[in-house]
């Protein structure tokens, strides 16, 4: 029998407080596989220590939540008895030891949370965030994760369908991977992971258990020090075709009513899976681990326990239902296995070769688990922008924009995606959201991810409003109201009461803008430590809280898209446009400057401009719409150019500061074009509703024409789309023939 040492508690992530807690909990000292099981369940990862006192502040609810936080994914209203199920999650530390395998797992993981929901998963999305561009892994990093997210996603049938890509030095040591799926379900179908039932029998489905990802959610707790690489093995290893047979069989077994609980073994694995399930439904567990399927020869219940190998599934099956769920994952090829039986005690048992191996209780492990109100200091306000550069070319700083890494075309990416498997995709990615047609209905979901992490550094209760704000505009800007939200908070060590601090108040920001907009958080995740002391990395990540929106369509066929219909359309700006340039990629890519407050966040303006757009396409007053973003409107109308293949002339003759004009990134601004026939609605509608509209020029041509009183700066689109185009390719070499 192994003795607890202070190395071992050590080696295992809990603090001396924490282990006393422990042994208080069990009235004795823990075995080693009883302190393997709280160390993973009071990891960051699972426990949510150091957040979930602050998650709180988030709103939950609305008219169209029908399951919020706390289930494996939300679950949404989409009508005529249908619902949304959606989650993103990180899958961070593993990606940047091993990045296939760790993107791979991760989209894996996300799709079990939704199917796992009684969904059919229908689309994928991820957000992505790298070093700088010339890191010596950078590379290697974008070739592997881009191909693990393709290796996994077209593999199993699920379309890859939208994302963002930033880069940036502070994620030279720590790369971000979040994927997020959305599946759609029938609401009276819906699964819940709480167990019931003394007596009923726990079955375990899918892949066999081997040593791949033991202590992962602990790894996934913790900042990178010098032997990040040594940590290869707590990397899961993923197999999409088994997934695929996984999603098959358990949406067969779910049209019957044998199921009442499910839940799939993601982080700790089998630990975590029963543990949850038995602490939300108040009961106790009892586990037989020779009856668990075993890959590899001699392992020991540590290493069944801790596993997180992949492709897994736990369920409570009604009495006498085991024959017919048996049959139906043999019929699929999978493992099924009896492994043990709900108990009333309230305590997790596992038994081993006749001799009961760990005997503990539940409540410590789960809602009793340690939680933290660590210390923390506000971020100071950024200093007003003083001596702003002057702009003196508009058209040589939007090429030099248009080729830069956070505004490049991703085209080298999304295209190593299967797209369009399934037939439903009507907007693949390069849009404001992707646009996925509800089988079999005229309806669609629109999705998509967003943050800006150079807002949240700077002031992080503006950056988490903008990013929940960007999120509801671009569901806006295809025409779909948006519904409800999901998050993936990715921060460095909450150890540091600076990093605790920008938690907080993008959590503050987050919930003003969710409240103002009616767009409730549904499910999230957290992702904390995310920081490296490895050689070469930097020391923390930018604040980065990633939203995934969903929004709904009632008739897919009138959505509306970024690209330039025709020539002689009328270019319109729709919002208040204030010239706001700090923190701003015109400021930072041009000038080699990151500082100034971030733009203002106006939310009741924000919500009437996004009614007077969604009004404005329903109505076919509007042929193309763009918000402004990243690069402001100079770049809005660029990418609309390029989408449509039309040029535009943009008429500004009288005297004007054309860096605030055409780069300042203003919030709640749409670019938009109208034809002459439904020019004088729109501008009423938009006259009643209070919201600013300026002209800007109109379409036409194969060049971007600005007008400026004393020249014009003049770019053709060949050019802007070399630029636009050449990032990627360049940067990739030779694996640019991969795509």
């Amino acid at each position: 029998m192994t003795v607890i040492t202070p190395a071992i508690v050590a080696e295992h992530g809990l603090s001396p407080d924490e282990y006393d807690r422990v042994r208080h909990a069990l009235g004795r000292e823990p075995n080693l596989l009883e302190l393997g099981i709280f160390s993973v369940m009071w990891s960051e990862h699972c426990s949510y220590k150091s957040s979930r006192l602050h998650l709180r502040r988030l709103p939950t609810t609305g008219a169209r939540v029908i399951h919020g936080p706390g289930e494996n994914a939300g679950v949404i209203d989409i009508g005529d008895g249908q619902a949304a199920v959606f989650k993103m999650e990180s899958h961070n530390h593993p990606s940047y030891i091993e990045p296939y395998q760790g993107a791979a797992t991760g989209v894996g993981g996300i799709l079990r949370d939704v199917f796992t929901m009684g969904a059919r998963p229908i689309a994928n999305l991820n957000a992505l965030r790298f070093g700088r561009p010339d890191h010596p892994r950078t590379r290697h990093l974008i070739a592997g994760v881009v191909h693990g997210i393709g290796g996994y996603g077209n593999c199993v049938g699920v379309p890859t369908v939208g994302g963002e890509v930033n880069f940036h030095a502070a994620y030279d040591g720590n790369i971000l991977v979040n994927a997020m799926t959305v599946g759609v379900a029938d609401q009276d179908r819906i699964f819940l992971s709480a167990a019931s039932g003394p007596g009923n029998p726990i079955v375990y489905v899918g892949s066999k258990t081997g040593r791949d990802g033991i202590h992962g959610a602990t790894m996934a707790s913790a900042d990178f020090g010098e032997g990040a690489d040594e940590k290869r093995p707590t990397v899961q290893v993923g197999d999409p075709f088994t997934e695929k047979l996984l999603i098959e069989a358990c949406l067969e077994l779910m049209a019957s009513d044998a199921i009442v609980a499910i839940q799939d073994m993601g982080a700790a694995g089998l630990t975590s899976s029963s543990v949850e399930m038995a602490s939300k439904g108040g009961v106790g567990i009892e586990l037989v681990l020779d009856e668990v399927p075993q890959r590899e020869t001699g392992m020991t219940p540590y290493e069944m326990m801790l596993s997180e190998s992949q492709e897994r599934m736990l369920m409570v099956l009604k009495p006498g239902r085991e024959a017919e769920a048996e049959a139906v994952f043999r019929k699929w090829e999978l493992d099924f296995a009896v492994i043990g039986q709900v108990t009333g005690t309230g305590r997790m048992m596992l038994r081993w070769r006749g001799e009961t191996v760990a005997d503990i209780p539940l409540g410590p492990l789960a809602d009793e688990a340690p939680l933290y109100d660590r210390p923390h200091v506000p971020t100071p306000a950024p200093a007003p922008l003083a001596d702003v550069p002057a702009c003196r070319d508009i058209a040589a700083d939007l090429l030099a924009l248009m080729g830069s890494p956070d505004l490049a075309s991703r085209r080298w990416i999304w295209e190593q995606y299967d797209t369009m498997v399934g037939a439903d995709t009507v907007q693949r990615p390069g849009g404001d959201a992707a646009v996925v047609r509800v089988h079999g209905t005229a309806k669609a979901l629109a999705m998509t991810t967003d943050c800006t992490p150079r807002y949240c550094a700077a002031d992080p209760v503006a950056g988490g409003r903008q990013a929940v704000a960007e999120a509801w505009r671009n569901l806006c800007a295809v025409g779909a109201e948006p519904l409800a939200l999901t998050n993936c908070l990715n921060f460095a060590s909450p150890e540091r009461p600076e990093v605790m601090g920008q938690l907080i108040g993008c959590l503050d920001g987050m919930a003003d803008a969710a409240r103002a907009l009616d767009f409730p958080v549904v499910s999230g995740n957290v992702s904390l430590y995310n920081e490296s002391r490895a050689t070469g990395g930097g020391s923390a990540i930018l604040p980065t809280p990633a939203i995934g929106g969903v929004g709904l369509l009632a008739d897919w066929s009138k959505s509306a898209t970024i690209a330039f219909k025709g020539a002689g359309d009328i270019v319109l700006a729709v919002g208040t446009r204030r010239g706001e340039l700090g923190q701003s990629l015109w400021l930072r890519e041009l000038h080699g400057r990151e500082d100034g407050p971030p733009p203002s966040v106006d939310l009741p303006a924000e919500k009437a401009a996004g009614g007077l757009i969604r009004a404005g396409i329903a109505a076919g007053q509007l042929s193309a719409v763009h918000d402004v973003a990243d690069g402001g409107v100079a770049v809005a109308i660029a990418e609309m150019a390029l989408a449509g293949g039309i040029g535009a002339i943009v008429d500004r003759k009288q005297p004007f500061d054309c860096a605030r004009a055409f780069f300042a990134e203003d919030q709640g601004v749409y670019v938009v074009t109208a034809h002459d026939h439904g020019l004088a609605d729109f501008l009423h509608a938009a006259h009643v509703a209070g919201v600013e509209v300026e002209p800007l020029g109109r379409t036409g041509g194969k060049r971007l024409i600005f007008e400026r009183p004393d020249r014009d700066d003049v770019v053709t689109l060949d050019a802007l789309r070399t630029a636009h185009e050449g990032f990627f390719p360049a940067l990739m070499g030779a694996d640019a023939a991969l795509a």
